[in-house]
């Protein structure tokens, strides 16, 4: 089944800019990732109720192409949580300018781990 609409809360909103194109003229896949990883670590940050540092990106997934001038949106939830670490679902949705119907191009689970401010581990504070 399709999924047509968002999980998740929204985090980020942009526009992507001809400056954010690869060669093909599409939206390079690293600018996409790169939004993903600041809503994640928004997410992540907001769990753990301070830093967090990005450890592993798992299951990165490309749908569909972005394209100059789409509404970007990044959606984000709790996927799972460990002692110091946390797991967040990241879902790209996009508005394209002839089409309102939102279209998910891209998906990933982005893990980050709790630090204090001098770079050591810490655990997740209680919910």
């Amino acid at each position: 089944m399709i999924q047509t609409k968002p999980e998740g809360n929204l985090t980020i909103q942009t526009v992507p800019f001809p400056a954010d194109t690869n060669s093909g003229g599409d939206i390079f896949g690293g600018w996409v990732m790169s939004q993903m990883d600041v809503s994640a670590g928004i997410a992540a940050g907001e769990r753990a109720k301070g830093r967090v540092a990005t450890v592993a990106v798992e299951s990165m997934r490309f749908h569909a192409p972005v394209l100059v001038g789409d509404l970007f949106s990044v959606y984000t939830s709790i996927k799972r949580t460990g002692t110091t670490s946390v797991t967040i679902h990241v879902e790209a949705w996009v508005r394209r300018h002839s089409n309102s119907t939102p279209t998910m191009v891209t998906e990933g689970d982005f893990t980050f781990v709790a630090i204090e401010s001098s770079g050591v581990k810490r655990k997740l504070p209680d919910v």
